[in-house]
């Protein structure tokens, strides 16, 4: 999804679109849903019912630290209320910190009005478009989901895509920038995202793309690094050691796929052991949760 700057055409339609009674049509929406426009934050306001009312202040300062650094890696989503006025659908807390980082404007996407059917089917349209990277089509994913109140499941049923595929792409907007801009310019392939999308420790994540970078690690070679990183060293004592099985390394990767996670398998030689699924957020607990929920 190559995103446009906000030309003339764009600023005429969004004030031709100022009366309340006016109603988009698709191809407005498609063309709207596809660009961002720099908004003053002088014209925004939050939304007084975003179930969300407070947020960590330690989390903002770094939040804000990060946009100074680096800007708005997601631009936020606005609905225009009026001439010159918009209200957040979603990113108050980007919002939030690009105030305190003191910027004067934000990026954004735009949205008229009582839209809803008419901005499922632009953005729909553009994910199924075959010139997006891996980032744009989380991006496009996660506003749906956002902005369209949609569960994994329902979205599933939107795109035409398992419920895996979308989790696995959504997870990459958890990279650092450095990693998420590496994916748009084609430096890593959305195989090599997943597999550092997987790692929790910040520091080796960037550790491991830099490597990747550096080095030229194919997928598979970045794989079996993370391999190695996170099989237990031997110890040297007597006690028998856990050779890896084949079939139990299927069934890890089976499971992995189907919860669109994260999972470790720990087994003994005499058969005990631990499953372990991984989760990031309450909203990718939940998720697990139904899954698991759905087959008792």
């Amino acid at each position: 999804m190559k995103k446009k700057e906000l030309g003339k055409g764009i600023r005429a339609l969004l004030h031709d679109m100022d009366d309340e009674g006016a109603v988009p049509t698709l191809d407005t929406m498609r063309e709207l849903s596809d660009v961002v426009a720099n908004i003053s934050i002088q014209e925004i306001e939050p939304n007084p019912s975003q179930p969300r009312s407070r947020f960590d202040d330690n989390q903002l300062a770094e939040l804000a630290q990060s946009i100074t650094t680096y800007g708005i890696i997601q631009p936020l989503t606005l609905r225009k209320i009026g001439r010159d006025r918009y209200q957040i659908i979603a990113g108050e807390r980007r919002y939030r910190a690009a105030k305190l980082a003191g910027l004067d404007e934000v990026p954004a996407f735009i949205r008229l009005a009582n839209d809803q059917e008419l901005f499922e089917m632009a953005l729909v349209e553009n994910i199924q478009r075959e010139d997006l990277n891996a980032i744009e089509i989380a991006v496009s994913y996660k506003r749906l989901m956002e902005e369209c109140s949609l569960t994994q499941e329902e979205l599933s049923g939107r795109v035409g895509k398992d419920r895996a595929t979308i989790s696995n792409y959504v997870r990459l907007l958890k990279l650092l920038p450095d990693i998420q801009n590496a994916v748009k310019n084609k430096m890593l392939s959305m195989g090599h995202a997943r597999a550092l999308a997987g790692i929790d420790d910040i520091a080796l994540q960037i550790t491991m793309f830099r490597q990747t970078i550096d080095q030229g690690w194919s997928v598979r070679q970045l794989e079996q690094h993370l391999k190695s990183h996170f099989e237990p060293k031997s110890s040297g004592s007597s006690k028998s050691k856990v050779v890896a099985d084949p079939q139990l390394e299927m069934v890890k990767n089976d499971l992995r796929k189907h919860f669109g996670t994260k999972v470790q398998i720990d087994r003994n030689t005499k058969g005990e052991g631990a499953i372990r699924i991984y989760f990031n957020s309450n909203n990718e607990f939940n998720r697990i949760l139904d899954i698991l929920q759905e087959e008792i």
